[in-house]
């Protein structure tokens, strides 16, 4: 069976950070690959104020920051939405419900496997089963706090391993925590957890498909010229 357009797509490499067009290897983050993709004049995005604003912010930003959190392995994740995130913008009201779900669903989904991990499961119960924004935010600081308390206690015991745990707890918290304003924020939940708890990353990728479903959807872009506009940005690369 030949591979078809998206799979071809698929191969384009991924790097963490920003740099020249493309970066040395052929690659880019994942929101300067969707405007290449998109046929739309090329910038570099170093932060998500720079993406084109028909991309929406709080999906830009989560995006952007599991691009640059995530190993070389799991960033190939990100691929799968590079024809969905040009278009994407919309109300400000559509654009703070994605926000708020991507910062609820990283304390419903993200924060418990780490606090298990750190031996707190009544509180990852009460994330997990937090019914909305406002319960999921009381138990982030109550993640962020306790975590710290308990961090500090460890290191008095010379438990370091406990205390490295507990202390990644309060840190991931409070990132929880200022994800409810800042959809980037809610890339560090993502990130603060993946050492200590197996199958984050793909847990973080499943948050971004759900959230790329709120609201409006990205136009559809023709897969072929999505294909060979990579290709040629590649190809200028190599000739330069």
């Amino acid at each position: 069976m030949t591979a078809g357009p998206f799979d071809h797509i698929l191969n384009w490499r991924l790097l963490a950070g920003s740099h020249a067009f493309p970066g040395p290897d052929g690659g880019t983050c994942i929101n300067e690959a969707a405007i290449v993709a998109a046929g739309l004049p090329y910038k570099a995005i170093t932060a998500t104020e720079d993406c084109p604003p028909c991309f929406s912010r709080p999906l830009a930003a989560y995006a952007l920051g599991l691009n640059d959190a995530m190993p070389e392995g799991e960033r190939t994740r990100l691929m799968a939405f590079v024809l969905r995130l040009s278009g994407s913008a919309d109300s400000p009201e559509i654009e703070g419900e994605r926000t708020a779900f991507l910062a609820l669903e990283s304390v419903r989904r993200i924060l418990p496997p780490l606090l298990d991990r750190a031996g707190l499961p009544a509180l990852a119960a009460r994330c997990e089963a937090a019914p909305g924004a406002a319960e999921a935010l009381a138990a982030a600081k109550l993640a962020e706090s306790q975590g710290a308390v308990l961090a500090q206690a460890a290191a008095m015991r010379r438990a370091w391993v406990q205390g490295a745990r507990l202390a990644a707890v309060s840190r991931t918290a409070t990132a929880a925590v200022k994800a409810f304003g800042d959809a980037r924020c809610a890339a560090e939940v993502a990130e603060g957890a993946a050492p200590f708890a197996n199958g984050i990353w793909p847990t973080a990728v499943a948050i971004l498909d759900a959230a790329l479903a709120i609201g409006r959807q990205a136009p559809e872009i023709d897969l072929v010229r999505a294909r060979d506009r990579l290709d040629a940005a590649r190809s200028a690369r190599v000739q330069a």
